[in-house]
């Protein structure tokens, strides 16, 4: 474009010839206009009564991000449609490589004017490892034993040999449903074994809280974990490892891989469009469809640890009940207290009506893809690809707000806060939770009328449809929920206590219903092997019906039930018939 003045947009009016509404189009080229200003013109010309429906056409290209987009209820009504290459992008290429022996390093440019912090890095498209002590996790070495009066675990000597003078290393440790990440403070050798100390607030909550927790054994299948972020890991081809002081990043490339002109990308934002309203005045009417988004963040982990209670929501406190309490209603004992956060996503949506997203794409993300999160209702995630990311695929409703203990009963006051009416339906869900390996294909907290049906979820690392929250029977904001048709195959990819579908909470007049699971993974490190299900009723699961879903055998769980569950015909008798209807329609 030849000037500022115009934008590179272009607006076309139609309006009819009587009082109808006039329907603007926003035509938005990459590098010349950014979203945010479209937006902020079509608001600016709705006050000015010269339009009231906008659809904002994004032309193919990258469109590089600086700060999240917000669509807030300023914007209601607005399209914004993509190209068959529009990419709305966090990512920064990083540029002009150097050889060092087998390795190339490369300074990071400043972003916003800051040091970079990034956990994730791809080439080419291609997601390259964090430099860590083996290539694949069939090796991992085992912990020892632990001593949690003085929050220490004990681990080979030969496993820290070549981190013990090093900083900035984590301990990844899988333990049970999750892995916890555990930046390491200490390392103290002691002979054939070494003491392995942490960095606060992750180290309190790893020692206090018992569920889930390292694995110390007598069969000899202790907590399995691996060892990231130094530069003395750094000796296989595809890892990378940033040195922050520097201000550089270190990679070995891979066969094939020209270091010149390769396509290094590295993410800058945790999230990349926010669609952001108030609880009275809720984001309305508003469709995002055939937009790719791309190269999300997540830095929580590198900053505080990581310790997920379960699929992913990460603890801020947790500690044991001694002696432990009774509870009403028929629920077990409960035996801990936790609190928990929920981690950042590419694409989030808060206080909205009808919100669209359809037909997009959203891959290259360090955590979830898509996040409706509190008092969503209706709309829908239809259509799309989330491919690609660290952490759960598409997830939707609230897990309780930061004040609330992750075990108790959970109904508002006002009930708008949970999710409800929304459609998650026709999704593509492959290769998410490659990071946070206790994440999940789809996930659902403190939801109501929801619908989830015909998606593909596969290559995941534990479940992949997890419905409900709260580990109590006591009927709250939950209710009338739907899981049906959807085909999920390959998972528990790294974790087990898993299934294909797997519920907690009461959720009257619920229906799981005509799925289709099958082909588990084996991962040799699981704590139990034999601790899987294609299907599982946990803590408090009430008011499900389980019915005419497919499964290769009966390996189901029934944990902690409440009693009014039904279950029927479900497993390898279901008819052909029913069992083709599942995944994505044509």
């Amino acid at each position: 474009m030849a000037t500022k003045s115009i934008l590179a947009i272009f607006i076309s009016m139609y309006a009819a010839a009587s009082a109808m509404a006039q329907a603007v189009n926003i035509d938005v080229e990459p590098g010349a206009y950014t979203i945010e200003e479209a937006l902020q013109k079509a608001r600016i010309m709705r006050l000015h009564g010269d339009g009231d429906k906008f659809t904002l056409r994004l032309k193919s290209g990258i469109y590089r991000l600086n700060a999240p987009v917000v669509i807030r209820p300023e914007d209601n009504g607005v399209t914004i449609v993509g190209d068959s290459k529009a990419e709305i992008s966090g990512g920064i290429r990083i540029e002009n490589w150097h050889r060092e022996g087998k390795m190339w390093w490369a300074q990071v440019p400043r972003f916003n004017g800051r040091p970079l912090l990034f956990r994730q890095m791809w080439v080419n498209g291609q997601k390259a490892d964090r430099a860590r002590d083996v290539k694949n996790f069939d090796d991992m070495y085992r912990i020892l034993s632990l001593n949690k009066q003085r929050e220490e675990i004990y681990v080979p000597a030969a496993a820290v040999k070549k981190i013990a003078k090093s900083d900035g290393v984590e301990m990844v440790i899988h333990q049970m449903w999750c892995t916890a990440n555990l930046r390491i403070k200490g390392v103290k050798m002691l002979g054939d074994s070494a003491a392995l100390t942490f960095h606060q607030p992750e180290s309190h909550i790893e020692f206090r809280q018992p569920w889930p927790q390292p694995m110390v054994t007598s069969d000899g299948r202790n907590s399995a974990f691996y060892l990231a972020n130094a530069k003395a890991l750094l000796d296989e081809k595809g890892e990378w490892w940033l040195d922050e002081k520097a201000e550089r990043v270190y990679y070995i490339p891979r066969d094939g891989e020209n270091m010149s002109s390769a396509d290094v990308e590295v993410p800058t934002l945790e999230t990349l469009v926010e669609v952001l309203g108030t609880i009275d005045n809720p984001v309305r009417n508003v469709t995002i469809d055939g937009v790719s988004f791309s190269y999300a963040t997540w830095l929580r982990p590198s900053f505080y640890g990581h310790n997920p209670l379960q699929a992913g929501m990460y603890m801020t406190e947790a500690y044991k009940i001694r002696p432990q309490i009774s509870r009403p209603n028929g629920d077990h004992k409960l035996d801990n207290h936790g609190w928990v956060g929920r981690p950042s996503a590419a694409v989030t949506v808060n206080h909205a009506n009808n919100i669209h997203i359809t037909n997009c794409t959203v891959m290259h993300c360090a955590s979830t893809g898509i996040d409706f999160n509190e008092n969503v209702v209706g709309g829908e995630v239809s259509r799309s690809l989330v491919e690609d990311c660290g952490g759960t695929g598409i997830l939707v409703g609230t897990f309780g707000p930061a004040g609330h203990e992750a075990h108790q009963p959970y109904d508002p006051t006002d009930r708008r806060i949970a999710c409800s009416g929304c459609l998650i339906a026709n999704n593509i869900i492959t290769n998410v939770t490659n990071e946070d390996w206790g994440t999940v294909g789809i996930g659902a907290g403190y939801v109501r009328n929801i619908t989830i049906r015909n998606n593909e979820i596969s290559e995941v690392s534990y479940t992949g449809i997890s419905m409900g929250w709260g580990w109590n029977q006591q009927i709250g904001v939950m209710g009338n929920n739907r899981v049906e048709r959807n085909l999920i195959h390959h998972y528990a990819k790294h974790m087990y206590d898993v299934a294909g579908i797997y519920t907690l909470g009461s959720q009257p007049h619920s229906f799981i219903q005509e799925n289709t699971v099958r082909d588990i993974y084996t991962p040799s490190y699981a704590h139990d092997p034999n601790h899987w299900f294609y299907l599982y009723t946990d803590e408090g699961s009430n008011g499900i019906t389980m019915r005419n879903n497919w499964t290769p055998s009966e390996k189901f769980l029934k944990n902690s039930n409440g009693p009014t569950n039904t279950w029927e015909n479900n497993g390898p008798m279901v008819a052909d018939s029913i069992k083709a209807l599942a995944g994505v329609e044509n």
